[in-house]
């Protein structure tokens, strides 16, 4: 498992991981021609992992309710606690 340690920061106080930039740890962010729809540098304690989550080929609907409660209650959203899962962040833009 990574650590803080294999971060750096950039003068602009952004986050760089292999390559990428983050805007800081547990701040997602959409990635564009990617396999996913976002992706976000987790961190709990000193550890870190990058965690990517999402269909690119699915719009968020989540202004309609009915919707909103098929996602959350097909995800298990109510017992998603681990920050390293996708299921966590997927849950949490929903």
């Amino acid at each position: 498992m990574a650590t803080t340690k294999d971060v750096t920061r950039t003068p602009s106080g952004k986050i760089k991981y292999r390559g990428e930039t983050f805007p800081g740890f547990n701040k997602p962010k959409r990635t564009p021609g990617a396999n996913k729809k976002s992706a976000v540098l987790a961190k709990k304690g000193s550890e870190i992992k990058l965690v990517r989550f999402g269909d690119p080929n699915m719009s968020i609907k989540k202004d309609q309710p009915a919707r909103r409660k098929s996602f959350r209650a097909r995800h298990k959203c109510d017992t998603s606690k681990d920050k390293f899962s996708a299921r966590y962040w997927s849950c949490k833009a929903w």
